[in-house]
């Protein structure tokens, strides 16, 4: 019904929102085993307890095996920095470490605290102990190796995170060319766009969703179709579709008096932060195509 994004699309684009973090930090650049051979012949072999890399009272003859010596102000301790800020939920201190600065330097600690329900799922994510097993300096480029567990699978593997110098300080590349550029450009606004992008996508799939539940229901049921409260109960439809805060859309569902037909309108629950269009979608039959629709009606629904 819908062009629905790929599973992969789709968290290519989430991770837009997160300024790449959910493939660039979480997620990183796994190394091929050519360049992990290349990184570990670099590779400081000499470790201490000088490195403050273990918990107080993790074991050290496990914990620090095969990592580096990490220096001060290095493009190691940056990585080692920003994860600590992230995991301690200091997301301004930490996004002002990466190449998405122009996007935080202006909001409001109102706005942060906003955006910090977002990048919330990406601190969870981060493990209290950062294992950083390499490090290259060419001029003012750095990449970093540290081992990070998989996003689907939670096995530790070598990731790659690319740094460079500005102002005397290592900053992380966390989103490409494309998105630096439009980082510059939106300034503040730029997660907030992303966000409504985002919901827009989510809005769609919701819809996808409530008319494939009514679909079932419907050839169950005689071909009446139902409201959302029974199709929740019915166990056809999760109760997220009635909450606001998982996609930032309220939806409702409306039948016909005989119940053989059926529309479902979508609307931003706040129009401007959390989506811009209104959508409807419109069956007028078990087995009928639904009609799928579309506008910017100012957070107003495209049918009452």
């Amino acid at each position: 019904m819908f062009n629905q994004l790929s599973k992969a699309n789709f968290r290519l684009k989430m991770s837009l929102f997160g300024a790449c973090l959910s493939v660039a930090v979480i997620g990183g650049c796994t190394v091929s085993a050519k360049n992990n051979d290349e990184i570990s012949t670099l590779q400081t072999k000499t470790v201490t307890e000088k490195n403050n890399l273990a918990e107080p009272n993790a074991a050290k003859s496990t914990s620090l095996k095969g990592r580096i010596q990490i220096k001060a102000n290095s493009p190691a301790d940056a990585v080692r920095t920003f994860y600590k800020n992230l995991r301690e939920r200091r997301f301004r201190e930490a996004m002002l470490m990466t190449n998405v600065r122009p996007a935080i330097e202006g909001l409001s600690d109102a706005e942060m605290q906003d955006l910090s329900m977002d990048f919330e799922p990406i601190a969870k994510q981060v493990p209290p102990d950062i294992q950083i097993n390499g490090e290259i300096v060419t001029g003012n480029t750095a990449t970093v190796t540290a081992k990070m567990p998989n996003d689907d699978t939670g096995v530790l593997e070598d990731k790659v995170f690319n740094l460079r110098r500005e102002n005397d300080s290592w900053i992380i590349i966390t989103a490409d060319e494309k998105a630096e550029a439009a980082v510059k450009k939106e300034g503040k606004n730029y997660f907030f766009n992303i966000r409504i992008e985002v919901h827009h996508v989510e809005a769609k799939m919701m819809l996808e969703r409530i008319s494939k539940a009514e679909m079932i229901y419907a050839l169950r049921n005689g071909n009446a179709f139902a409201d959302m409260q029974t199709l929740i109960d019915q166990g056809l439809l999760a109760s997220d579709a009635q909450s606001t805060e998982s996609t930032g859309y309220r939806y409702t569902v409306t039948l016909s008096s005989d119940k053989k037909k059926f529309f479902v309108t979508a609307e931003p629950a706040v129009y401007g932060k959390t989506g811009k269009l209104s959508f409807l979608v419109e069956v007028e039959g078990a087995g009928k195509e639904a009609r799928f629709k579309s506008q910017d009606k100012k957070g107003e629904p495209l049918k009452k």
